[in-house]
């Protein structure tokens, strides 16, 4: 089979392309600009260069159509947010299958107000929020207490200029909280202002496929870029929580879902329970944890056998560890000036960091069967050490720069 994978700088793109090639499928993987992370991997057989998805999307659809009619493709797999909106709402521009929901439900999936509301519809465990409908709307008083979570309705949202990304920020009190709504651009509107809810978060991730799960799987986060909180750098997999399990699948039954998403939540350290925070649409980072871990996902998406068969199960205890972003992790808590951690938290960051081998833990780079991938990461990743400039503190300076670096230029990959 035929396979474009789109979006190759991504970690899940890079998972997908080994999971595919290594079960002799012909992997093409496109980017904005080559060569990119995924496409260096063996089992990428060509190379497709597209627009920026983000700034023409017009130019992106093109050239995927192009690409799929060039290379013969039978299967289109968009990876981030905005390509699977973009895929899905073009579908018919595309000569081959898209084992994706409709648009229609993943808009829906990605509108987080839509996503709570309806959960809390269904009787699922939601945290208490309220809706500023616009820009000029008035805060009405808030039956939570602060500090408050600020959440735009979507991660991605369209413009005339572009796809824009919008950011989730926490107000202390009523002057931030309207201070932070102030200085939201209009159409970050409507916002969602919620409860904070403390716990451990919790993940279920899911792919559907005519109406129904075929493969089920949960992780917990370890580590995390940044360290207070982003995408995973080190990740266990964990028995499924019988709870959420069943908060995620009646949420997908209810929009109707197909393909992969990842169902998240944080356990309420008050009472125990899943409080559902948002649907990601798509596969998310750490995929190749749950391949790792015996669950398939990306052989299981263009798998078309019917019925499907049984869901896999998975190896618990299975961990996963992204070298690199883990090193980011570290020179933040070492060196942020925005997060001063304590000295006993650096000592412990750095032994954690030198632990590099243990029972059940793999890595996402170096695989012994795709090499290049992990050269091409190092010396991406190396080349953020600007050399120490004249009059400044040594290779103390350098690190705290690499830090600020990392913490203001770096997207999260979620």
């Amino acid at each position: 089979m035929r396979v474009l994978i789109t979006d190759g700088d991504n970690r899940a793109t890079l998972a997908i392309a080994r999971s595919l090639g290594r079960r002799g499928h012909y992997v093409v993987v496109g980017e904005r600009q080559k060569p990119a992370l995924a496409q260096t991997s063996r089992y990428c057989a060509a190379r497709v260069v597209y627009p920026d998805p983000v700034r023409d999307s017009t130019g992106f659809v093109d050239g995927v159509a192009n690409a799929v009619r060039e290379h013969s493709i039978d299967v289109l797999i968009p990876v981030a947010d905005v390509t699977t909106i973009l895929v899905t709402r073009h579908r018919r521009r595309f000569e081959c299958a898209i084992p994706f929901a409709d648009a229609a439900v993943v808009e829906r999936a990605a509108d987080k107000i839509d996503v709570i509301q309806t959960a809390g519809r269904l009787g699922l465990a939601v945290p208490r929020s309220v809706v500023i409908e616009s820009h000029s709307a008035a805060v009405p008083p808030l039956p939570f207490p602060f500090p408050v979570v600020v959440k735009p309705s979507r991660s991605r949202i369209e413009t005339s200029a572009g796809w824009i990304s919008t950011g989730v920020s926490y107000a202390m009190d009523p002057d931030a909280l309207q201070r932070d709504l102030k200085r939201r651009p209009a159409h970050e509107f409507p916002v969602m202002l919620q409860e904070r809810i403390v716990g451990p978060g919790v993940g279920v991730f899911a792919l559907y496929r005519g109406g129904g799960p075929v493969a089920l799987f949960s992780h917990r986060r370890v580590r995390e870029r940044p360290p207070w909180g982003g995408v995973s750098v080190l990740s266990e997999s964990t028995p499924l929580d019988p709870v959420a399990r069943d908060y995620a699948t009646r949420l997908l039954d209810e929009i109707g879902w197909q393909g992969p998403a990842m169902v998240e939540f944080k356990r309420d350290e008050r009472d125990g329970l899943p409080k559902l925070m948002e649907i990601n649409g798509r596969f998310w980072g750490s995929l190749q944890l749950a391949i790792d871990a015996g669950v398939d996902f990306p052989s299981l998406l263009i798998d078309q056998t019917e019925p499907p068969a049984p869901p896999p199960t998975y190896r618990v205890g299975i961990r996963n560890r992204w070298l690199w972003g883990d090193a980011d992790a570290l020179a933040l808590t070492l060196f942020a000036r925005s997060w001063p951690a304590a000295p006993r938290q650096r000592a412990k960051a750095l032994f954690r960091f030198a632990q590099f081998w243990g029972r059940d833990l793999y890595y996402e780079n170096p695989k012994r069967d795709d090499i290049r991938p992990w050269l091409f990461e190092t010396a991406r990743w190396l080349s953020q050490f600007r050399p120490t400039r004249k009059g400044r503190g040594g290779a103390e300076e350098t690190a705290q720069d690499a830090a600020q670096s990392i913490q203001s230029v770096r997207r999260v990959e979620r």
